[in-house]
């Protein structure tokens, strides 16, 4: 029995939630978002809760509910108060500028590497060695950040590489002579 999907969701002040027959669709101050609802799940609506029950009482049924509860409460966090991840690189000559709906990454290749962001995810450069992904959808800023640290992971050795804020890269000691 999912225990994720018991729990409601509060719908909060300024974010309008929409339910359809097949889909949810979520609406803020920072955007808006839908996703398809599956047909195991009925979703209701009390005033400013959402509650997510299984049809069925079989297993997947109830994984289902508790994971469509999991990706609107995402939405409704994402439409009101966004998603940010940041982005170290460390190492010499390591750096990153943003312009526009493009980032610029210089990670001691030969060449510098332009990503393109999707539509939705703002990049900024606060300093030359720090990007901070911004975005209302959870999951593209999680596959953003990983697309751009995926190009240079943090090494064993010295611990270069582009890595998340908060990473812990455990380090490897040097062969001996």
């Amino acid at each position: 029995m999912s225990r994720v999907a018991n729990y409601p969701i509060e719908v909060p002040k300024g974010v309008e939630v929409t339910l359809d027959a097949s889909s949810v669709k979520v609406k803020g101050a920072k955007g808006s978002l839908s996703t398809r609802l599956n047909e195991a799940v009925d979703v209701k609506q009390e005033e400013n809760r959402l509650r997510f029950v299984a049809r069925r009482a079989d297993a997947h049924a109830e994984a289902m509910a508790g994971t469509l509860r999991a990706l609107v409460r995402n939405m409704i966090v994402g439409v009101s108060q966004g998603f940010t991840k940041r982005l170290e690189l460390q190492g010499v000559g390591y750096r990153a500028q943003a312009q526009g709906g493009r980032l610029d990454l210089q990670l001691g290749f030969s060449h510098p590497i332009q990503y393109k962001l999707p539509d939705g995810i703002k990049a900024e450069t606060p300093s030359q060695n720090e990007v901070v992904l911004t975005g209302v959808d959870k999951q593209l800023v999680g596959q953003v950040a990983s697309e751009i640290r995926g190009f240079r992971p943090p090494e064993p050795y010295k611990g270069k590489g582009v890595r998340y804020a908060n990473e812990r890269v455990v380090r490897k000691e040097a062969k001996k002579k």
